[in-house]
């Protein structure tokens, strides 16, 4: 027993020492307790022991506990609105000094109704008047160093007038998550039966039975079900409802079922619906045009539940798993050339020993264990990345990953022949590890961390990768740029003759998120901050764990406002695999939010709108999306911070890890900015940020995007950082005080002339610009490189330009001209060789000034 929890015991058994039960607190005649046994959520929680519910069960030696920090808060949803006349808070040892209580009719936007200052523990009383649905306690400071912890938290009123339940005529499944046992082809999705489009239908493969299912999002009271059935139509049928999307109650069975326009009155509750087909009245699968679901609530859906199933392109196994290796052939024959295709999956493997499997992956294919530690998820056999779709070319082998297991390779060497947006996290390979495809074709990595690598790792043909915080046994070679940071085995820094770029420690660190099991239960491992790190972070494994149930589960077919509305309920997000399109920004505003992607789960921003924003806060974590830009231009896809943000977030900073952006490439897109970084003390942990060149809707106006990563903020640090075509810089540098280790990048192949990308007297943008006001900078292991191919007559200035001030130093730069199409004049402003020729020969500088 811990310090923690020991005081705990101590206060918890005082307390059942001292008070008796307590009686509800003096309140008008009227008044009732509302609060009582509704649904609570919280910004976070000490333990699995200290739930939000436990703040509302009626139970005062059971209460809530949040994480150590300031600015955490308890909800609860009364269930309707009410009029509010006190709120009663019945403190633990770790009380608050100054809080607020606040109202909702949304639970997004909150007025006060009580501010405390200077708060003293024990019980709080408090007269309010209001009206809401939603009542909340926001903590502002904490008065111990422990978080906030109430053993109970009422609210007193008067309830709202129930009005008689009635069957709504809104849909309340329009817009939300669905899936299918099989669709017939990529054109007839499930989430087409639920998008309110007449138009657009969802089609089953042509057998019995089938079903299609829809997620409501929390539980409903359901009273209709209507159905448009396409010509290829269910004779025989069930409508079924489930409050877990696993045990499921049939509300009403249909047999000789005719098609056409069909509703059918039924009685009862759930959160997922589903039909399921059991006979068919044609050659064809099932298909339906559209499915509504209407419920005495209205449709309005009430709060936004967390926890839940992982949607149907997530697939998790054991070592007992029947045809197991069929299951890894069968997602690979699909996604192994499926570039700019949609589909996505996450293998999950439980923890356990796996013989003799090789699991090949393709695009947006991710394997993970869901182990604590990576030993504890054993492959015998391979985990594969190689290059034969494109003849022995992996330069475009790009998103995809493998995270948290060990590999013992069937022949003492894995093969993991990546391009970029491939991240090998947190793996113990125990044998080598080869980073070249079958032939040595060309490749364009890469990115390991946090991994254990026994034997040698050999680059051979790769051009450039950047390994931190790992081990290695050995390190063979490389052809530009091979850069570590707290790599145990890496090679000596040399870059006068060699690729090497090698630093001791890693100055800022801290892991990506990862789903694990514990027992049964699905939980989030968020790991620490580490400083100057050096080898792998586990198996200690210092973090926090949450549990499932404080994630909205976010499946294909979700939408933008059922996000936001899980964002403002406290929940984190966990998106799993899919491609899921926004008509509004998603905003994250709550310190310490996690926002999760599996299986590189996609965003689409609709109709010129923003992708994501994150406020100015503590803590957020964003891991393992993509981010795709619209056909609308979008102003800034990705930003982190307001405009003029200045909080200090040097204690827990906000990390953006395994987060990917693309312009065009599967169809036009279009975007000022990809990333801006507004906030200080920011991570960004491997990103590649592309404008594509290659692929559907690319030419220098068709998918233009001037800017990929633009920083503001000061003390940002970036460590494998790839950016690459921007129509202006790559990266444009304002900040103080920022840090990269490792850069690579290429210039846009598609600029039509010299004087398309001339400015300030200037032919070419840099790829890395740091802005003349800034006075103290640093990167280490920097290449950018020009392959012309529209006018391989330009010659560009150069590829990074810096103020020239004692405190801006560059370490390890090169510039590159491929093949010749085009040149650099100089390396760094106007210091270093011009490239020529067309052998591909670099120009290095090895410290500047």
């Amino acid at each position: 027993m811990g310090l923690r929890s020991l005081g705990v015991a101590l206060a918890s058994t005082a307390a059942l020492i001292t008070l008796p039960a307590v009686a509800p607190p003096p309140a008008l005649a009227a008044d009732a307790n509302l609060s009582q046994g509704r649904t609570a959520t919280s910004s976070s929680t000490e333990n699995a022991a200290t739930p939000a519910t436990a703040a509302v069960d009626g139970d005062t030696a059971t209460r809530w506990s949040s994480a150590a920090t300031d600015d955490q808060w308890l909800q609860v949803d009364l269930g309707a609105t009410a009029s509010i006349s006190q709120v009663v808070l019945n403190w633990e040892a770790a009380y608050a000094a100054d809080y607020k209580i606040q109202v909702s009719s949304d639970a997004r936007t909150w007025s006060d109704l009580r501010t405390v200052n200077g708060g003293d523990g024990g019980t709080d009383t408090l007269a309010v008047s209001g009206q809401g649905r939603y009542v909340r306690m926001q903590g502002i400071h904490r008065a111990t160093p422990w978080g906030y912890s109430l053993w109970e938290f009422q609210v007193f009123g008067t309830p709202g007038t129930t009005q008689p339940a009635t069957c709504s005529t809104a849909n309340s499944a329009q817009g939300k998550a669905a899936s299918a046992s099989s669709t017939e082809n990529a054109g007839t999705p499930a989430s087409a039966a639920f998008d309110g489009n007449d138009g657009t239908r969802w089609s089953s493969q042509a057998a019995d039975p089938q079903w299609l299912r829809v997620d409501l999002g929390s539980s409903q009271d359901i009273c209709k079900i209507d159905l448009n059935w396409e010509a290829a139509y269910g004779r025989d049928f069930q409508l079924q409802a489930s409050a877990d999307g696993q045990t499921w109650n049939t509300l009403k069975t249909v047999t000789g079922a005719t098609g056409g326009r069909a509703s059918y009155d039924v009685s009862g509750t759930g959160r997922y619906v589903r039909v399921l087909g059991t006979a068919r009245a044609t050659a064809w699968g099932y298909s339906l045009w559209e499915v509504a679901v209407h419920t005495t609530s209205g449709g309005t859906g009430g709060p936004v539940q967390g926890g839940g199933d992982l949607g149907p392109n997530v697939i998790v196994v054991d070592p007992s798993t029947p045809n197991l290796q069929q299951k890894f052939d069968q997602v690979f024959a699909q996604q192994e050339s499926a570039q700019f295709g949609s589909g996505r999956y996450q293998f999950l493997l439980k923890p356990g020993t796996y013989n003799g499997i090789n699991a090949q992956l393709g695009f947006y294919t991710s394997i993970s264990g869901l182990g604590l530690n990576p030993d504890d998820t054993q492959i015998n056999g391979d985990i594969t990345v190689d290059a034969g779709w494109f003849n022995g070319n992996a330069t475009q082998n790009f998103w995809r990953s493998a995270e948290n297991l060990a590999i013992t390779p069937s022949n003492g060497t894995d093969r993991w022949a990546v391009a970029q947006a491939a991240p090998f996290r947190r793996i113990h390979v125990k044998g080598g590890l080869n980073l070249a495809p079958n032939g040595y074709g060309w490749a364009s990595g890469g990115y390991i961390a946090d991994s254990k690598i026994d034997g040698t790792v050999g680059p051979y043909s790769q051009q450039q990768w950047y390994t931190r915080d790992s081990s290695v046994g050995g390190w063979t070679n490389g052809v530009w740029n091979m850069t570590f940071t707290g790599v145990q085995g890496a090679p000596a820094t040399n870059f006068d003759t060699g690729p090497y770029t090698t630093l001791d420690t890693t100055p800022i660190s801290r892991e990506k998120p990862f789903l694990y099991l514990d027992g049964n239960a699905y939980k989030v491992f968020v790991p620490a901050k580490r400083t100057n790190a050096r080898g792998v972070s586990w198996p200690a494994n210092a973090g926090t764990s949450l549990p499932l149930d404080q994630f909205y589960v976010v499946k294909p077919g979700a939408t933008a406002a059922t996000i936001n509305t899980a964002l403002a309920q406290g929940l984190n997000l966990l998106f799993t695999p899919g491609v899921y399109h926004l008509d509004q920004t998603i905003d994250v505003t709550r310190p310490d939010t996690v926002v999760l992607g599996l299986g590189l789960a996609t965003l689409v921003p609709d109709g010129g709108v923003d992708a994501m924003h994150v406020a100015d806060v503590d803590g957020v974590r964003l891991a393992g999306f993509l981010i795709d830009a619209g056909a609308t231009r979008s102003d800034t896809l990705l930003r982190i911070g307001p405009t003029g943000a200045a909080a200090d977030h040097s204690a827990n900073p906000t990390t953006m890890q395994d987060v990917f952006i693309r312009i065009g490439g599967a169809g036009p897109g279009l975007a000022t900015n990809s990333v801006v970084v507004n906030s200080d003390d920011v991570v960004v942990d491997h990103t590649w940020i592309w404008r594509a060149d290659h692929g559907e809707g690319v030419g220098w106006e068709t998918n233009r995007a001037d800017y990929g990563l633009v920083v503001n903020g000061d003390d940002v640090l970036t460590t494998g950082l790839f950016v690459e075509h921007f129509n202006k810089y790559d990266v444009l540098w304002n900040g103080e005080r920022g840090r990269t280790i490792f850069f690579q990048n290429e210039k846009a192949y598609d600029a039509p002339n010299a004087a398309a990308i001339t400015h300030d007297g200037i032919v070419g943008y840099a790829a890395y610009k740091v802005a003349d006001t800034v006075a103290v900078h640093e990167a280490w292991g920097l290449g950018s490189y020009c392959n012309y191919t529209s006018d391989p007559s330009i010659v560009q200035r150069h590829g990074f330009q810096v103020p020239v001030k004692p405190g801006v130093k560059l370490h390890s730069i090169q510039v590159i001209s491929l093949g010749g199409k085009g040149q650099y004049a100089h390396v760094v402003n106007d210091t270093g060789a011009p490239t020529s020729g067309t052998d591909t020969i670099p120009s290095k500088i090895t410290q500047f000034p």
